[in-house]
């Protein structure tokens, strides 16, 4: 266990900064990076659903999800920004919900996934908030996002969203029996282990954005 946290922490620091370096560089390097992760998304999904018949409808989601990614990075005003802001939730939601889940265990949250529990749903949400708030009130690595309600509204819908997606992604490697959908990432697994929640929240975001629903980017 000691030795996967260490492997595990050492992919995070090394995937994560060299992730947001792409997302505000932007241009064709970033467009690179979605098209590999694109297709490592898909090569892992085929090989968890092989026969199955939702293979199919499984495809075309990571199709419309990376498309959203695209599309908020690139042709959204202050793409960087929104890409950036949902990761950053995304991330200390998995974090939040691994740290808490570890230490406070207590009922299992579903049948689904047996590691994931209460504490660590609550944990997501807390530290999601928290980091979220971090970035507010600190001029120095701000987003340049209002402080209103609704950030911390829409804060805590990304978090619900990103937690589904962890959930989804455990239900259908629980039909395939399966403990992780592959082993690119050391101590993480495969790659959409940790983008579960990511390519569910990145369309949410992507409709919100059309709909204008919040606005909290004006």
């Amino acid at each position: 266990m000691k030795k996967e946290i260490i492997k595990r922490f050492l992919s995070s620091i090394i995937l994560i900064p060299f992730s947001v370096f792409l997302i505000i560089k932007g241009s064709i390097y970033f467009n690179i990076f979605i098209i590999i992760f694109f297709l490592i998304s898909i090569y892992e999904w085929h090989k968890m659903t092989k026969e199955k018949n939702y293979k199919i409808f499984g495809i075309f989601f990571l199709i419309f999800s990376f498309y959203t990614i695209y599309i908020l990075r690139n042709k959204f005003e202050d793409g960087h920004i929104i890409i950036l802001f949902v990761t950053l939730i995304c991330v200390s939601t998995d974090i939040g919900g691994y740290i808490f889940g570890k230490i406070l265990k207590g009922p299992r949250l579903t049948g689904i996934s047996p590691k994931k529990t209460y504490s660590g749903s609550i944990g997501s949400y807390f530290l999601s908030l928290v980091f979220i708030n971090i970035f507010l009130n600190n001029k120095y690595i701000n987003f340049g996002i209002d402080h209103s309600i609704n950030i911390y509204i829409l804060t805590f819908l990304i978090s619900t969203i990103s937690q589904i997606g962890d959930l989804t992604i455990s239900y259908f490697k629980r039909l395939s029996n399966l403990k992780d959908t592959g082993k690119i990432i050391p101590g993480h697994g495969g790659l959409l282990d940790r983008i579960d929640g990511m390519i569910f929240a990145f369309p949410f975001i992507y409709i919100i954005n059309l709909t204008n629903f919040f606005n909290y980017f004006k």
